[in-house]
């Protein structure tokens, strides 16, 4: 017969598995919703690597540094997706202005626009930071 401690400690290990696999489902789930294809034949994911691909030269050496800065209080794991997303976001609006080069007002703009509003406070800190004013941008917060 099975002692009752290691049966406690059977139940915990499948509670912990399911959870584990459950949020890896969850997550993977996601990422399979981004590379469907919409109506125009391209995902949400297409359309990112489009935009970063088409301002590739749009871009400095300061305002990659700045990016980096900015995304650096996001967790290592998910650092690239997010760096990804917002570049994306900042390639689009580059592209939809027309624009010469990527501006520190670009980045900001895009960085406000491509993530969730539960992230904001970060940016909010880190612009302060380098005293940036926030004033420009409140109502994309």
């Amino acid at each position: 017969m099975v002692d009752g401690w290691f049966m406690l400690f059977i139940l915990f290990w499948t509670i912990i598995m399911v959870v584990l696999m459950a949020v890896g489902g969850f997550f993977m789930f996601r990422k399979f919703l981004k590379k469907l294809p919409k109506e125009d034949g391209k995902s949400d994911m297409d359309w990112e690597l489009h935009y970063v691909e088409e301002t590739r030269d749009l871009w400095t050496e300061d305002q990659k540094e700045f990016l980096e800065d900015l995304v650096s209080p996001v967790p290592e794991l998910f650092r690239d997706v997010a760096r990804q997303k917002i570049a994306g976001k900042i390639g689009e609006l580059a592209l939809n202005e027309k624009a010469s080069t990527i501006s520190q007002d670009l980045v900001i703009r895009g960085y406000i626009l491509a993530t969730p509003k539960r992230d904001h406070k970060f940016l909010r800190k880190k612009l302060s930071e380098k005293q940036i004013n926030l004033n420009t941008y409140e109502h994309l917060f």
